[in-house]
């Protein structure tokens, strides 16, 4: 299956070409760039737009102002579609993360993921195995043990279907043998909501979406979906920090790892130079103490890659999706 266009693959090595060799980009932008965040005002991606934004323009990084809009619309697929029609306009980015390529394999969308220019990751949210306190599971083994008990009746909750919380909510059926109901909310939000209020037995929310029911003490966080344990150690409930949440790997779910990637993009044809501009930039953005901070407090995980390292993982994350969304049939039917 092909994800990428060789003439995105080339764009990709002349823009790492003029990286590596230290020469700065020959171009730079002319007129205000436009930061497309596909989803709402509010939401995780939006956010990422924003603290991106606010980073560029605190130490003046670049030359001409940078404004968000929002395209939130078909789980963000709005904003690619857009793309489709800003074909070589260097002054657009669309902020995103790996639904972008992964919603045209499972719904019809209008546009093709290879049609447009991927920049870098930027981080990676991670994903935690979330019950309430008002449940008696107090690991992740006691839960899937009443999961495999109760079946059907057992309630999994996540933010929209087909979506981050779904897919991994089917990568633990497959890991465990268990069979769970999982509803769909509008957002992680409320996804944690009902979690807290005990409509729901298990979420897997990211840690930001939680952490405040955390402090107040109604969810409980089972393990974590990393290959190492998280390394923020700030307290939230107690003397227990993230960093004190056990790994699920080693909590009888055989998933090593899962999150999700914050992803920016440019739409197609553009020129190397234009791209090799936007990687240095965001490049800066990620050494400024204003980004380390938002990771932090988002318990989130530095993943910038770029070049025929993002290439390669992209090729490699939609493969694997591929092969979830078959066994499960929900690859769109063209």
């Amino acid at each position: 299956m092909k994800f990428l266009s060789k003439k995105s693959a080339l764009v990709f090595a002349m823009a790492a070409g003029c990286l590596v060799s230290g020469v700065s980009a020959a171009w730079e932008p002319t007129k205000s760039v436009e930061f497309i965040a596909s989803a709402g005002a509010g939401g995780g991606t939006d956010q990422f737009a924003r603290i991106v934004q606010s980073i560029i323009q605190k130490y003046k990084l670049n030359s001409t102002p940078v404004i968000v809009s929002n395209k939130g619309g078909g789980a963000g697929t709005e904003a690619f579609v857009y793309g489709e029609g800003i074909h070589s306009d260097p002054h657009k980015l669309i902020f995103s993360t790996n639904l972008a390529w992964l919603m045209p394999m499972i719904t019809k969308v209008g546009y093709k993921i290879e049609d447009m220019t991927p920049l870098a990751t930027m981080a990676a949210d991670e994903f935690v195995l979330w019950t309430s306190t008002s449940a008696p599971y107090k690991t992740a083994e006691e839960l899937l043990v009443a999961a495999k008990e109760k079946k059907a009746a057992f309630k999994f909750g996540g933010a929209q279907s087909k979506d981050t919380d779904h897919i991994l909510t089917r990568k633990i059926e497959d890991a465990t043998g268990i069979n769970v109901t999982y509803i769909p909310f509008k957002s992680g939000g409320e996804a944690a909501v009902q979690l807290a209020g005990g409509h729901v037995d298990a979420n897997t929310n990211n840690p930001g979406e939680n952490a405040s029911y955390w402090k107040a003490d109604k969810v409980r966080p089972l393990c974590v979906f990393a290959s190492k344990p998280l390394a923020n150690t700030d307290k939230i409930n107690k003397d227990t920090s993230w960093a004190d949440i056990p790994l699920c790997k080693d909590s009888g779910i055989s998933i090593d790892s899962f999150n999700m990637p914050r992803t920016v993009w440019m739409a197609g044809g553009v020129k190397p130079e234009e791209v090799a501009y936007y990687v240095e930039l965001l490049k800066k953005v990620t050494e400024k103490p204003e980004w380390k901070a938002w990771l932090a407090r988002g318990v989130q995980s530095e993943f910038f890659q770029t070049g025929d390292a993002l290439n390669a993982y992209i090729k490699k994350d939609a493969a694997e999706h591929h092969t979830l969304f078959s066994k499960n049939e929900w690859l769109v039917k063209n």
